[in-house]
């Protein structure tokens, strides 16, 4: 069964559930959801916990779409590039689909090069999720039981992801997970796709970004960290002064996806991330969260993806930001932990202000 999102429309249509089965034999409902306050508009599905679209005005006042997506329920659920998904059990990747905890090592899928790449082939982007309360002008939350060894991964654990208007121009995504039986390995991220011109309006090589993060973790070709860290400044990494994706992308081969060590001595509390602005619309993004790390992808890899009201993305036609633990960090003992254990709770913070001027 298909059910048509067109973004632009109104989503009132959409407030009704789809009956799908589920992983496991069981049935559950993918609903769709808005979030909605003055100007600024959310929608969002419990499949994947996923941000279908933010719409927002530009400096004109001209609303738009500024997320990367699908028209319809079966292209999200085939969807390689987790258009607007939240990932794990671990997000990222995870060198040679293995890691080791108390002297017994894990398997995991390899779904990525011999690699684990975004919680496996069905990971919690890939399944339904619970919706525990709505209110559309303030919050949504979904949860998720994952059971012990989903997609090899150890132990049961309860994650709870809640997307919150915080204004008419600010939102926040606050993810909780909590092991019930045994230490297992947490990192979730959020894949939202930005264009600020608009989902339909091209590729964002003339965005301005500035990166508050002096160092990066550099990979081998397979996008694995080698463990090191090297400083950004003089490299076409740097973005620590604000410039356009595109000034320095041709030095590189042809694409950003690096992970970028954020500055500051403290995950515990917010700190800001990212500034990305663009010229035409007037609009500007701004993040802040409280973890160690933030994967910028500048959407390099994308070939002519049908997408949204007609667009096609092609390369370069949205970047992630994906504030996050450090890649392969279960393989890096001079990476931060994340490891979890039973009586703790892992918290992952997230704040986005979108304005236009």
């Amino acid at each position: 069964m298909m059910l048509k999102l067109k973004v632009y429309l109104s989503f009132s249509f959409l407030l009704g559930v789809l009956l799908v089965a589920q992983a496991h034999g069981s049935a559950k409902e993918i609903g769709f959801y808005q979030l909605k306050r003055g100007n600024l508009k959310l929608n969002l599905t419990n499949y994947g916990a996923i941000v279908v679209s933010v719409i927002v005005p530009d400096k004109h006042g001209n609303l738009d779409d500024i997320t990367l997506g699908y028209d319809d329920i079966e292209q999200y659920k085939n969807d390689s590039w987790y258009f607007g998904a939240l990932i794990g059990r671990v997000a990222n990747r995870i060198g040679h689909s293995r890691f080791t905890l108390d002297n017994h090592t894990y398997k995991l899928p390899a779904n990525d090069h011999g690699n684990t790449l975004h919680g496996g082939f069905i990971g919690l982007s890939d399944v339904i999720w619970t919706v525990k309360s709505h209110k559309e002008d303030s919050y949504i939350t979904f949860t998720y039981d994952s059971h012990d060894n989903e997609q090899g991964f150890l132990g049961r654990l309860e994650v709870t992801v809640t997307y919150m208007l915080l204004g008419t121009d600010k939102y926040g995504v606050k993810m909780i997970a909590k092991p019930v039986d045994k230490a297992t390995p947490v990192n979730l991220a959020q894949h939202t796709y930005w264009n600020l011109g608009g989902q339909n309006s091209g590729d964002i090589l003339s965005h301005e970004v500035q990166i508050f993060g002096s160092k990066i973790t550099p990979v081998d070709k397979n996008l694995i960290p080698t463990g090191k860290f090297e400083s950004v400044k003089g490299t076409p990494y740097d973005f620590l002064e604000p410039r356009t994706v595109g000034s320095r992308v041709n030095e590189l081969p042809g694409l950003y996806d690096i992970n970028y060590v954020l500055d500051g001595n403290s995950s515990r509390h917010l700190r800001k991330v990212v500034t990305v602005r663009e010229n035409v619309s007037g609009r500007k993004l701004e993040l802040w969260s409280n973890q160690v790390g933030v994967q910028f992808y500048s959407g390099g890899m994308l070939n002519a993806t049908k997408g949204k009201d007609g667009a096609v993305y092609h390369k370069h036609g949205g970047m992630a930001l994906e504030t996050q633990g450090f890649p392969d960090s279960l393989n890096h003992p001079n990476f931060p932990s994340q490891i979890v254990h039973p009586g703790q709770t892992y918290k992952h913070y997230m704040v986005y202000r979108l304005t236009a001027c």
